[in-house]
């Protein structure tokens, strides 16, 4: 049928007096028509196959986790073979189909508590008409766990279905998610201690690997400290770039500056030369080698901005997200700092030549992996 409220805008706009001309008349009558063409045609295919669509609402609780799980009568109707699938609508024939539809959505519906995975109990299943679906209510026996995971998989025969998912916390909806066929796991991390403890947890031990698998974070680090110094020197090193790179990196997480990595990764390639170059240069001139830390510290912090994103911040604890991969970078850098400056303390006690060696060497090093990732990342990203 065509759509009503289409065909009065086609005649409204046909006598509109802001149409100053008939061939604008024509031109605007004619693309209404072309719209309530394809509104008819997208309407109709709408009503033959319906929206692929289930929707999960989750309610985390002091005692316990609860769920409501509406499932679109079509869907339910051709895994199990009911015919019609209008059948489920009626409440007798929905409760004698209840434990088909919990063997059939159980093993698809994956949530966990923390790094628990119980059974889910559940109820019983009524229809939902005005959704054309069946409801379904389960609860999750646990305690207010630190992160609820998510991963719901309702239909796989139908690659374009989706699952809705709103997720209640003390009276409010905190989370809204949507997954599709290629969704992986979500992380909800509850407001107790024991979400706080479980951010801190996840993200501290994402930090710790993110320095220590990034080579160039690495030996820019190491060029910073081989020509070594007192402890408080390298503390002021250290420090500085601890403070460029949680400022930019927060500014970027939280989406206030987000310059793109094709201008980041060469950057901090760039850096690297700079600090090897400053260590071959520097002869007995005054050290800014924080001042190079802190200035450089700004552009690392993008790019672990950029490594950060890929994982997905919490929105329900942003700050101690951000916190606790800081500190985690932290730990990392201190285990590098550790252990390069031990090792120049042991050459350095054994032979003042053999350090100088070594730092001569190191920054060459340095130099020459930072003109490869300077080249690579410019010419070849």
């Amino acid at each position: 049928m065509f759509p009503f409220p289409l065909m009065l805008t086609a005649v409204s706009l046909w006598r509109c007096p802001c149409v100053v001309t008939g061939r604008q008349r024509l031109r605007g009558f004619a693309a209404v028509l072309v719209l309530a063409t394809v509104a008819v045609a997208v309407t109709g295919e709408a009503e033959a196959h319906p929206a692929p669509f289930s929707f999960l609402d989750i309610v985390v609780g002091e005692t316990s986790t609860e769920g409501v799980l509406v499932l679109h009568v079509v869907d339910v109707a051709y895994e199990l073979g009911i015919e019609p699938a209008d059948l489920l609508l009626d409440p007798v024939e929905a409760a004698r189909a209840r434990d088909r539809v919990v063997a059939l959505i159980t093993p698809r519906l994956r949530l966990g508590a923390d790094t628990l995975l119980p059974p889910l109990e559940w109820f019983g299943m009524e229809p939902a008409a005005d959704r054309h679906g069946v409801l379904l209510r389960f609860r999750m026996p646990v305690a207010r766990p630190g992160a609820v995971r998510i991963l719901p998989r309702m239909f796989p025969y139908d690659p374009a279905h989706q699952t809705f998912v709103n997720i209640y916390e003390e009276g409010s909806l905190r989370r809204q998610l949507i997954f599709s066929a290629d969704s992986g796991e979500q992380l909800y991390y509850t407001g107790s201690t024991q979400g706080v403890l479980a951010v801190m947890q996840a993200f501290i031990r994402i930090g710790v690997h993110h320095i220590l698998i990034g080579p160039d974070h690495i030996l820019f680090l190491i060029g910073l400290l081989l020509l070594g110094g007192s402890w408080m020197a390298l503390v002021r090193i250290v420090t500085a770039f601890t403070l460029g790179h949680s400022l930019t990196l927060s500014l970027a997480a939280l989406a206030l500056l987000t310059p793109p990595a094709s201008i980041i990764e060469p950057a901090i390639a760039l850096s690297i030369i700079f600090v090897g170059a400053d260590n071959l240069t520097r002869g007995t001139g005054r050290d800014v080698r924080a001042w190079v830390a802190l200035a450089f510290g700004l552009v690392h912090g993008f790019g672990f901005a950029n490594v950060l994103r890929e994982f997905g911040l919490p929105r329900e604890a942003l700050g101690w997200s951000l916190f606790s991969f800081n500190v985690g970078v932290e730990f990392g850098q201190l285990a590098i700092v550790l252990i390069v400056t031990g090792a120049l303390a042991a050459i350095r006690w054994r032979s003042t030549v053999a350090v100088r060696s070594v730092e001569f060497a190191g920054s060459v090093v340095v130099i020459g992996a930072g003109i490869y990732w300077f080249v690579e990342r410019v010419f070849f990203p």
